[in-house]
């Protein structure tokens, strides 16, 4: 197919989601069928307008999004989402009008279906077919029947307690009348693109959220699987779940996993059931939607309130190995299990008393204004006095450097705060299941700098344009020197972003490094540390104990790897023209500031501190790669296969999702934090050497020197280094036999 508008929108929404997000990872990529009709399912839709961009810049295929009329028949937006063919749909809850008087149950018990009203109009306010619905979404049902203006039967009972409370009470609830709509139109459009071969995509909670956990599903996406298969038996449908995994959704340059599930097929007999129709066909439709729930179990964080996905995501922390670093798509799946884990042992009595251990500690880091990943860097005194005052420099530097477009853009910030803050109020006060109205700051403050950002830039450029003016130029100079500002002034503004953002990855180090150096606020940071140890251990003990019974594979010497198909975010791989580009033009500087990885500048707020494993190419050279490369594609070991890192204590794995094997490196563990991996590059120096024949005294000089080196700290104790096997170091599959 050749390029279409879909394809130059896409790309330009491609580099703006660059621009936004810091980095967006996809995961499980490679399940999404190349071609063919396909169904994609997302959840959870907790960025409105700019989930279906993420979704779409990762599958790899033209998707028609179904988007909500109310939304399309504004004038950009609407022009936007014509352009990337999205289907328009016509929510009820968009034309809900609030209904007159009250309702309430007479005889719940007797006859739940009969409503009555109080000062009410159902003859005018309702027809046959409509929805009442109860004040915060508590309950929803269809009108079977209108006896009189305060009298009606609905077809399903309210069973909700709130709703019973709120039905029951003397003075009876208010309501909303939404009306029947009719989506014939709809599905038709959405059976001809499928049975075009082309992908449709829903978000079938029906709008978006910022709730810790997925909304009941709704089943239009259903009808629209077993409609298409019913019209066309010989229609080969796939239906890909999508979770939606964000750190920040509403945060400029935050962080993002969009993992796929496996491609689902619609049974044939659901299909059947489908054809008879009545209840049989009500029983295909939920029997598919509980597939389709579970599936976005599998890809998503569902947790039932915020507070414990904070216990969940601290507990995740300090499970993890010391200084060891994991790439956000294993951050999300380790939260994931974790969640699953919690819920099941959530009543168990040292679980909860680990639970408010985890609390404790969140609670003294806030109030030290601390990072969990800062409480375990150690420094004398001497070495915090000479970094802070380093740092310090660096971060001066850097914000010279990022003001120019700061300042430029400051307009722009202020606006778009202003205004997506204004969006978010309204979006929050028109919705009864919005927390906080989060989901659309993200979308107005793209919106707003799309708008904004030409036009104030178009200012400056008639800046420069009159400005040459006082220097006697021709009118031509002074047109190309505008419109070459105009042209130059986004690279400023990008740089002025990255440079900002290390600077104040920079600030974010300085306050543990001044706690340090303060006489006596070091033993705060002791106390946390050792708090924190107490904690590590506690937590995996109990991991340990309690993760074989719902992992029966369970082992707690493999850290999760991430499946070798997965491909790196376009940010992280380099793809990203914009950001290749600066990493280039920047290499000087960086080499002169030092940003070498140690201060841990550009790494997510929930990692550790990355580390570099070697490992021996086939011509027994020795190759350096950050765990980042080396565990999506393995690293070479020196029979050719590829191999990939195992830790002590990191995940544990499910039988649905087989994420890589490893060879285990417990003695690498306890290495020192500042110079990580050196006695194990030396001892593979040393092997490599005498494959090549080297002479034996020079061996065993180079040995000398190796055994010679310093001790190393275990649990506040200098120890010695514990022997490496050369051997299974080269070779990792010798590792691997050993263990079975």
């Amino acid at each position: 197919m050749g390029l279409q508008i879909y394809d130059f929108v896409s790309f330009f929404f491609t580099v703006l989601l660059d621009i936004f997000f810091r980095e967006i990872r996809p995961r499980g990529a490679h399940k999404v069928p190349k071609q063919g009709p396909v169904i994609f399912v997302a959840a959870p839709h907790a960025n409105q307008f700019v989930d279906p961009l993420v979704l779409m810049r990762e599958c790899g295929r033209r998707v028609s999004f179904l988007a909500a009329k109310k939304s399309m028949d504004r004038k950009w937006i609407g022009a936007m989402a014509r352009s990337m063919n999205s289907i328009p749909v016509e929510r009820p809850q968009d034309l809900a009008k609030a209904g007159k008087g009250t309702i309430r149950l007479v005889d719940r018990k007797g006859d739940p279906l009969r409503v009555t009203g109080l000062g009410t109009q159902f003859t005018k306010d309702l027809m046959v077919g409509d929805q009442i619905s109860l004040p915060k979404d508590v309950g929803v049902s269809a009108v079977v029947e209108i006896i009189s203006d305060t009298e009606l039967v609905i077809k399903k009972e309210f069973k909700d307690l709130k709703a019973i409370e709120m039905l029951t009470a003397p003075e009876g609830s208010k309501f909303k009348c939404m009306p029947h709509m009719d989506q014939s139109n709809v599905y038709k459009t959405v059976f001809e693109r499928l049975n075009a071969g082309h992908c449709v995509g829903i978000f079938p909670e029906g709008g978006s959220h910022d709730r810790a956990e997925m909304l009941p599903l709704k089943a239009g996406v259903t009808i629209m699987a077993l409609g298409a298969l019913a019209a066309n038996p010989d229609l080969d449908l796939k239906i890909v779940t999508c979770g939606l995994n964000y750190f920040h959704p509403h945060r400029f340059r935050s962080r993002a996993v969009v993992e796929f599930g496996e491609p689902l097929t619609v049974p044939s007999e659901l299909v059947e059931m489908y054809k008879r129709g009545g209840p049989e066909k009500r029983e295909a439709c939920g029997k598919l939607l509980d597939t389709i729930y579970d599936g976005l179990k599998n890809v998503t964080l569902n947790a039932p309130d915020y507070e414990t996905l904070m216990v969940i995501q601290a507990a995740r922390r300090l499970y993890k190995p010391t200084h060891r670093k994991l790439q956000i798509s294993q951050v999300v799946e380790l939260n994931r299990r974790f969640v699953a884990g919690y819920l099941h042992f959530k009543d168990n009595s040292k679980v909860i008393e680990v639970k408010d251990k985890v609390m404790h500690y969140n609670t003294q880091l806030r109030y030290h204004g601390l990072r969990d990943h800062q409480v375990d860097i150690q420094k004398t005194r001497r070495h915090a006095i000479r970094l802070l005052v380093s740092r310090v420099a660096q971060m001066i530097f850097l914000s010279f450097l990022a003001l120019p477009g700061t300042l430029m853009n400051l307009p722009i910030a202020i606006v778009a705060r202003v205004i997506s803050n204004k969006k978010a109020k309204e979006a929050l006060a028109a919705s009864t299941v919005k927390i906080a109205g989060r989901d659309v700051l993200a979308t107005w403050k793209l919106l707003v700098a799309l708008g904004l950002m030409p036009t104030l830039y178009f200012a400056y450029a008639v800046i420069v344009f009159f400005y040459c003016g006082r220097f006697d130029m021709t009118l031509k100079p002074r047109f190309l020197i505008a419109w070459a500002s105009w042209a130059f002034i986004p690279f400023i503004t990008y740089a002025s972003i990255r440079f900002g953002e290390q600077g104040v990855d920079i600030f974010k180090s300085i306050r543990p490094l001044f706690l340090s150096i303060i006489p006596g606020e070091e033993n705060t940071i002791i106390e946390l540390r050792k708090s924190r140890h107490e904690l590590q251990k506690t937590i995996t003990l109990l991991i340990n104990e309690l993760a074989p019974e719902i992992y029966p594979d369970f082992d707690s010497k493999r850290i999760l790897d991430p499946s070798p198909n997965d491909r790196p975010s376009r940010s992280a791989s380099g793809t990203n023209l914009a950001q290749t580009i600066f990493a280039t033009a920047t290499q000087p500087l960086n080499q002169l500031l030092g940003i070498d990885g140690r201060f841990e500048w550009e790494r997510a707020e929930d990692s550790d501190a990355d580390d570099v494993f070697f490992f021996l190419n086939p011509a027994g050279v020795i190759q350096g790669r950050s765990r980042a490369s080396s565990w999506g594609a393995g690293a070479w070991t020196p029979d050719g296969s590829r191999s990939r890192s195992r830790s002590r204590t990191s995940s544990f794995t499910s039988g649905q999702i087989q994420l890589g094997e490893g060879f285990r490196i417990e003695a690498l563990t306890e290495l020192p934090r500042d110079r990580p991996f050196a006695e194990v590059t030396r001892r593979l120096s040393v092997s490599r050497k005498q494959k090549h024949g080297l002479h034996l005294d020079e061996m065993s000089k180079e040995s000398e020197e190796v055994e010679s080196e310093p001790q190393c700290m275990k649990n506040g104790q200098v120890v010695d280094t514990p022997p490496i096997t050369i051997q299974n170091m080269d070779d990792p599959m010798n590792t691997k036999s050993k263990e079975a």
